[in-house]
């Protein structure tokens, strides 16, 4: 399957690269499929030269206010493309719909333009402990480049231009403009950008952020899609770049860098308009726009203060101020009351017919088309169904041409609104919306993947430290020792008695952090190692057991005889394209991987990770369907029974129609009904089972079980799953996970199991706006109105069941019966229980008051506002699984994070809800897992004869242990070598070669850089890393080069099996730690001016002594040369 993000096909960093241009890359070709990335371009040069469109443009477009009629859906966009100039343009629609069908269209017919839009801001009346900037960042980098009047689209309904933001001349004032070569006085730059908002910090990763390390500053502006990196030279601005915030690297540069002001502080007397430059100014059916803004204003008195009406537009437009053209669209032509329409074009184009699958129908149309040599374009959105189109015009004999011809069909990518037809230049374009029935929403956007997760990113003094050699100590921090008039950096660890390990960063690979149960203090041990090698035989020898029992029931999957499931069927390509939304590209290789492993002999055992809502059912339903139509049952495992009774609607409504026979199975379900249920599946008359772990009792016998999933893995334990396993040998087993647990992650990325990733948010998909805050029942009050108001619904999360009705009492008094609450919580009465989420999801409640029950899964696109009670008690990846409830609509979502008042937060739940803020973007899953096991430690992940293990030695090296007991007993079991561990030179010469104050001068930078160049295995690894730590930190100063220098001798020594090179003061002596490396060296082959200064040491191990006084340049290079002719010789 060709993996293509189609009409979308940008880079991570959409915002600042463009695409390039198309004798670069114009069409990829994959076997028999082409991504043409401008087939909206070709549609608009092709009908650009039937004159007529051209000229009447033309004349059309000489006035400074202008009327477009006639066009309707996707023709606005096309239409747009050809008045296109490279001036900013805003477009103003009447509603939220309208933008992303805009967005869509836009995409296709102008793919090289950057898209923004302007999110409506609340007016927060409450002080937040912490709250999310996504809206305000989006918002800022629009009125930043319809200033600077970049060549941007900006599109935004009507309310959100008409709300009244911060004066254009007050913000420009405080904004800050710095250009190559300015000359700056280096040290007022800290207070101007404290004075703007911004925080200073050790490593910029999120808007808001700067850090100065020397001669580099880098600043992620709130106007901005990425950081940037600035460098001076003394006091001249050298360097402007923007960076990657998660690697690090710089990514493009810049002439200028335009710093807007977090905070600003001032009176909100403004519009949009007033940053507009000589902008192109687009209104969608501005008699639909004036009915919106009139709607707006009678929804809540308030709003008059905060935004502008219509006769504000009427009173700009005629000023003209700041607009270069002006242009209405509207399907009819109208008169615009109190503005003079300067020209008026009429166009011809017209929808097209929906089709709804009426194939016949739609052929003999296509037919009479082609009769009369109209030219035809027909737009496949994802791979799938542009194979089946193209099966289509086979079978009914139709040609297929590789470019737009008169009488003939152009088969491309590209998803637009609607087709339309231009009967004067006999044009028509078809969407498979229009062939199909069903226009698909187009939604993919890919998300930032977050930084690698580093040991000592977030290493505090007095933070717990685990050597490999010494066991668990505490962290003091780094050291600058001068030892013999040499400077070296030292890792300071304590342990028990008072005594302190001064650990070189050579030795940093030994070093981990403390990763442990909560809320437990590990002890100290004694420094020598005696007591930790106790500790640690202890632990391997229970680590040794759990692998064995994994690997036992993992082995016998790999030898037993599996299930090949069919090629898919048109069946499955008609269920795939029933799927309402058009697939991301992650969803489609994911999708494939699955169905290539089931169609193997193997059985398949398949992580599939996603963040919340992005996914992972519509693929696991594609995987069952496989299934059925091989002939096979399917048993989908839930954690609950509300999910089991929401996949089990959400399964029913997609597979009922292809005569899949769909049942519920939970502990609510009546026995009658259950034998019903058990009867069917012996009989293999039931396809599909879903429910409760009930499931996989011994009582059920299934006729033919071919696929088992199991959803949000991460809520079972490890030996609940091993039995799950053990109990389905020989059959295919796919398991979802929207926080992957590490053990999982470990399980997977150590070769025992496959793993599939979702990385790609849905496109109409907002971050959730994030706050946290003290407990206040006015806000509560506000927040439930406000999405009452937009008719939308809330939950509102109360972990309590004993007080969960006193609860209710309050909100009753609080609303006064203007609210409908609802209550839910796992111990109800099954029917019960059902018969609210039913009433909830029937739009029967406007508040859901519940337990954590609605963590896993739930859908209910309609509830966008999530109040959670008690926070702090909350575990971060549950905390992050309810926040992940909402939001799941075209709409913004909030999220109300409570702590009750005048409550002194714990460090742990402080770093819990600061975490779920930070992390506010789409696809923060795994970055949760992760920081919510340092925070939470291990727990009981592993089971609880675990536990104790994990405690006593920390999660980092119980980790390591488990993969190295695993890797010798694969290697047992399959009768392969065990893979051997790459071996690390040890250098030490008697010279400065340390990361000195000047260059780096924060410890976790420091640690970090150290421990990375202990990691690099090859010289271009190594380069590529130098010019990591240059790009950041500036030229390097001579210790730091010297340092390099023994990092690229240490990589070539290894690779020699060198095990290290000790400088003795007079000598330096070299040692293999691997000998069999010597047998391949012919000494005598080596220069007579090399064997004249070494000595060969008789014995074991090997040994090679040199002689500094006999050498006359520099010993490092002197080294360096001899290791390199000794590699020369070896691979002569």
């Amino acid at each position: 399957m060709v993996k293509v993000n189609f009409m979308n096909d940008k880079t991570e960093y959409a915002n600042v690269v463009t695409l390039p241009s198309k004798n670069i890359l114009g069409k990829i070709k994959k076997d028999d499929y082409e991504v043409n990335l401008y087939a909206g371009k070709e549609i608009i040069d092709f009908l650009n030269n039937k004159s007529y469109i051209k000229n009447d443009l033309n004349k059309y477009n000489a006035g400074k206010i202008n009327m477009i009629s006639g066009a309707f859906g996707a023709q606005k966009a096309y239409l747009t493309s050809i008045l296109k100039n490279n001036n900013s343009t805003l477009i103003i629609v009447p509603e939220q719909k309208d933008i992303f069908l805009w967005n869509q269209d836009i995409k296709f017919f102008m793919p090289e333009k950057q898209v923004l839009f302007f999110p409506i801001m609340d007016k927060v009346n409450f002080e937040v402990t912490y709250s999310s900037t996504e809206r305000l960042r989006d918002r800022v980098q629009s009125l930043a480049a319809l200033y600077d009047n970049k060549d941007v689209v900006v599109i935004a309904s009507i309310v959100e231009v008409m709300q009244k933001i911060p004066s254009k001349i007050n913000v420009i004032q405080k904004t800050w403009t710095i250009s190559l070569q300015d000359e700056i006085v280096r040290g007022r730059i800290l207070n101007k950008l404290v004075d703007l908002g911004y925080e200073r910090v050790d490593q910029v990763e999120r808007v808001g952020h700067f850090s100065i390390r020397g001669d580099i500053l880098d600043i992620f502006s709130i106007n901005e899609e990425n950081p940037i990196r600035i460098e001076f030279f003394g006091d001249v601005v050298d360097n402007i770049r923007y960076f990657n915030k998660d690697t690090q690297r710089s990514v493009s540069g810049l002439n200028k860098a335009t710093i807007f002001p977090v905070t600003i502080g001032m009176e909100i007397d403004d519009c949009i308009f007033s940053y507009l430059n000589n902008s192109h100014l687009i209104f969608d059916e501005p008699s639909r726009c004036k009915e919106q803004l009139k709607k707006y204003f009678k929804e809540e008195k308030e709003n008059k203060e905060k935004a502008f009406d219509w006769n504000y537009v009427i009173n700009i437009l005629n000023k003209k101020e700041n607009i270069g053209k002006c242009t209405f669209f509207s399907l009819l032509k109208q008169k615009i009351e109190g503005i003079e329409i300067q020209s008026s074009f009429n166009w011809d184009g017209q929808t097209v017919t929906n089709y709804q699958r009426q194939i016949q129908i739609f052929i003999e149309d296509l037919r009479k088309l082609l009769e009369r040599k109209w030219s035809v374009i027909v737009l496949a959105p994802s791979i799938s169904i542009y194979k089946e189109l193209q099966n289509l015009f086979s079978d009914f004999g139709i040609n297929i041409s590789k470019e737009i011809k008169n009488g003939e069909v152009y088969l491309t990518n590209g998803t637009i609104s609607g087709g339309f037809e231009v009967p004067s230049s006999s044009f028509v374009v078809f969407s498979a919306g229009d062939i199909f029935g069903k226009h698909k929403k187009k939604r993919f956007a890919k998300f930032s993947q977050g930084k690698q997760v580093r040991y000592f990113s977030d290493l505090k003094v007095g933070d717990y430290v685990v050597q490999r050699s010494h066991g668990i100590g505490k962290y003091i921090g780094v050291n600058t020792i001068e030892i013999d008039g040499i400077h070296r950096d030292y890792v300071t660890i304590q342990y028990a008695g008072d005594d302190k390990l001064y650990l070189p960063m050579e030795k940093i690979r030994t070093l981990e952090k403390y990763i442990g149960p909560e809320g437990k203090v590990p002890a100290l041990n004694k420094m020598g190692g005696i007591q930790w090698e106790r500790i640690r035989n202890k632990a391997k020898k229970s680590i040794k057991e759990l692998a064995e029992k994994l690997l036992k029931v993992y082995a016998e999957r790999q030898l037993a005889k599996g299930i090949s499931f069919l090629p898919d069927s048109s069946e499955q390509i008609e269920f795939e394209d029933a799927f309402e939304y058009v697939e991301t590209p992650d969803q489609l290789s994911a999708t494939e991987k699955i169905k290539k492993s089931m169609e193997s002999s193997t059985p398949m055992d398949m992580l599939l990770c996603g963040d919340v809502g992005f996914g992972k059912t519509e693929v696991a339903m594609r995987a069952v369907f496989k299934c059925v139509m091989s002939g096979y049952q399917s048993i989908v495992l839930c954690p609950t029974t509300v999910l089991a009774s929401q996949h089990f609607k959400t399964f029913s409504e997609r597979m009922n129609k292809f005569g899949v026979n769909v049942q519920l199975l939970n502990r609510f379900v009546k026995t009658s009904e259950k034998n019903k249920i058990l009867s069917g599946l012996k009989s293999g008359q039931i396809d599909v089972l879903i429910g409760t772990h009930s499931v996989l009792s011994k009582s059920i016998n299934c006729r033919r079980l071919g696929l088992l999933v199991v959803d949000e893995e991460q809520r079972f334990g490890v030996f609940q799953k091993e039995k799950w396993k053990s109990l389905t040998s020989g059959i295919d087993i796919l398991t979802l996970s929207a926080t992957p647990i590490p053990r999982t992650l470990h399980m997977s990325l150590s070769g025992v199991r496959d793993m599939a990733a979702i990385t790609q948010a849905p496109q109409n998909r907002h971050a959730v706006q994030t706050y946290v805050i003290e407990y206040n029942e006015d806000i509560v009050k506000e927040a439930v109105l406000r999405e009452k108001e937009r008719n939308g619904q809330v939950y509102f999360v109360y972990n309590r069941i004993e007080s969960i009705d006193m609860m209710k009492d309050r909100l009753e008094k609080i609303f006064k019966g203007k609210v409908r609450i609802g209550v839910a919580y796992g111990r109800m009465k099954g029917s019960e229980l059902e018969k609210v989420m039913f009433d909830f999801y029937q739009d029967k409640y406007d508040v859901l008051l519940c337990t954590t029950l609605i963590e896993n899964g739930l859908d209910q696109p309609n509830a966008n506002t999530i109040i959670i009670y008690d926070a702090d008690f909350m575990g971060l990846s549950q905390l992050y699984q309810m926040k992940g409830r909402v939001g799941r609509s075209d709409k913004i979502a909030k999220a109300y994070f409570f702590y009750r008042k005048d409550k002194v937060l714990s460090e742990v739940a402080e770093k819990r809800l600061n975490t779920i803020r930070e992390f506010t973007e789409l696809g923060s899953g795994f970055k949760i897992a992760m920081r919510d096991l340092e925070i939470r430690g291990a727990g009981n992940l592993l089971g609880s004869e675990q536990h104790g293990n994990i405690y006593n030695i920390g999660f980092s090296t119980y980790c390591n242990m488990l993969e190295e007991e695993v890797s010798k007993l694969r290697a047992k079991i399959y009768k392969t070598p065990i893979p051997k561990k790459i071996h690390h030179a040890m250098i030490e010469f008697r010279q400065e070669a340390y990361l000195d104050k000047n260059y780096i001068d924060n410890d976790n930078s420091k640690m970090e850089i150290y421990y990375r160049l202990s990691s690099v295995t090859s010289i271009e690894e190594l380069n590529d890393f130098i010019d990591e730590v240059i790009d950041r930190y500036g030229t390097p100063t001579e210790p730091v080069k010297r340092l390099f220098k023994i990092a690229e001798m240490r990589i070539k020594a290894s690779e020699l099996g060198i095990g290290s090179i000790m400088d003795e003061g007079k000598t330096v002596l070299i040692t293999w730690a691997a000998e069999e490396c010597l047998k391949k060296i012919n000494w005598m082959n080596l220069p007579k001016e090399i064997l004249m200064k070494i000595h060969i040491l008789p014995g074991s191990p090997a040994r090679v002594r040199i002689n500094k006084a006999a050498i006359q340049e520099n010993i490092t290079d002197w080294i360096s040369e001899f290791i390199d002719k000794i590699l020369k010789e070896i691979h002569r």
